[in-house]
């Protein structure tokens, strides 16, 4: 399975896309949207920050019981950091860790191949970023390649941003002062803080991780103080939205 994705600063453009890709023969599911809900509207459903190989059947239980197992309807979640977020499609509630919130084994395959081979768990804090300026994040699904090189094209049309502009934006602002930045493993250990499987944790409880992960520069402590960087600008997402 093969990703895109676009961020849309409006989310009339994210919708037109999705329906522009739906045209061109993706699957309804395989589109999926992930945009900034009115709080004061959405439902809050518990969320997880991890995902193992297994979790996606469970949560299509859910989903299929609440929606229809190929409904993809609009589910509300919370994420910290964040705020109220509705989420469409089985690739976002994947991302988003959904559970007990929305059926079927359909659902529950479609969730584990995401997590697998489409979508990478290890780009969510570059959703999370853009839904906090109140963006719209569109993320389409393919084993065909040439479909996602013509949603691709499509997203252009539509002034979507694409990832690895929308990863620069981000590190421009998160990014230090001094000079320290400039050495990768410095970047490396910002980002591995914001991977779901070592968020909120300290050094010593996400070490496991980080070894098997990031190999010989996880020994580097210019990696070491990236990732404690990387631990407190989390921190300030989810006191931002606890104020």
């Amino acid at each position: 399975m093969h990703s895109t994705v676009g961020i849309f600063e409006r989310q009339a453009a994210a919708e037109r896309t999705r329906d522009r890709l739906v045209a061109l023969g993706f699957e309804r599911d395989n589109v999926s949207l992930l945009t900034p809900a009115n709080g004061a509207q959405a439902a809050r459903v518990k969320t997880t920050d991890t995902e193992e190989r297994g979790t996606g059947a469970a949560i299509g239980g859910v989903v299929g019981a609440a929606t229809g197992a190929s409904a993809g309807a609009a589910i509300a979640a919370f994420m910290p950091g964040v705020g109220p977020v509705v989420a469409a499609g089985w690739a976002a509630m994947a991302l988003l860790g959904l559970a007990g919130a929305v059926g079927g084994g359909v659902a529950g395959n479609a969730i584990e191949d995401a997590l697998s081979s489409g979508v990478p768990k290890d780009e969510l804090f570059l959703y999370e970023d853009a839904l906090r300026k109140g963006h719209t994040v569109v993320i389409a699904l393919s084993d065909d390649t040439i479909l996602i090189d013509a949603a691709r094209k499509v997203m252009r049309e539509e002034d979507a941003e694409d990832l690895d502009t929308a990863r620069e934006r981000w590190w421009i602002g998160v990014r230090p002062e001094d000079e320290e930045y400039r050495e990768p493993a410095y970047r490396h250990g910002v980002e591995a803080a914001l991977h779901p499987d070592a968020r909120g944790k300290t050094w010593q409880e996400a070490e496991p991780f980080l070894a098997k992960r990031h190999g010989d520069i996880f020994r580097d402590e210019v990696f070491r103080r990236g990732y404690a960087r990387g631990r407190a600008h989390h921190e300030r997402w989810r006191e931002t939205h606890r104020q």
